[in-house]
């Protein structure tokens, strides 16, 4: 019985610890994205982590570039990265004993204690735009929100798997092969 309510446990703290990243992306359906063949950064990203903006645009370059987009001085379609981050904390505590005074069974108060800790963490929102050079109207939108991992190694791997969820149905419109 313990053991399954320790497995419970476990298996409760394990999914709290695992922070999907939410990626959500919107276009402009009038947006002729068949006709776009080049683009240009107007904006790139800033962040505290310095290869995390190269990460990024190097992760969009490559994304848009796969998509037979061609990275030039001027191109059709401006694009522009923005990350903001801010820093939180969790409060957990452990409660033990059975929480409540027996003394009216005549088992006398039975002693409980909380443990509490502070698990620090720091959120982060990568936004991608796209605008069209001609018009300057926005025709896309991408964004991945989400806990970012402390081992520089792991945020990096998220960042690029945010990247692929964001460009998975890019461009908008056409069949992918």
């Amino acid at each position: 019985m313990i053991g399954r309510i320790l497995a419970l446990a476990l298996a409760m703290l394990l999914a709290a610890c695992a922070s999907p990243v939410t990626v959500k992306t919107d276009f402009d359906a009038k947006a002729r994205f068949d006709g776009y063949r080049s683009y240009s950064w107007i904006a790139e990203p800033a962040g505290d982590a310095p290869l995390v903006p190269q990460s990024i645009i190097q992760g969009i370059d490559a994304r848009l570039q796969a998509r037979g987009w061609k990275r030039v001085a001027e191109g059709e379609v401006h694009v522009a990265a923005h990350v903001t981050t801010r820093d939180g904390q969790t409060y957990n505590n452990f409660y033990s004993g059975i929480g409540h005074d027996l003394t009216w069974l005549g088992f006398g108060p039975v002693p409980d204690s909380v443990t509490m800790s502070v698990d620090p963490y720091r959120a982060g929102t990568l936004v991608v735009d796209m605008f069209d050079a001609k018009s300057r109207r926005a025709i896309w939108r991408g964004n991945a929100s989400g806990i970012l991992p402390d081992d520089p190694s792991r945020l990096n791997a998220s960042v690029q798997g945010a990247l692929d969820r964001m460009f998975a149905d890019f461009p908008p419109g056409t069949t992918r092969r």
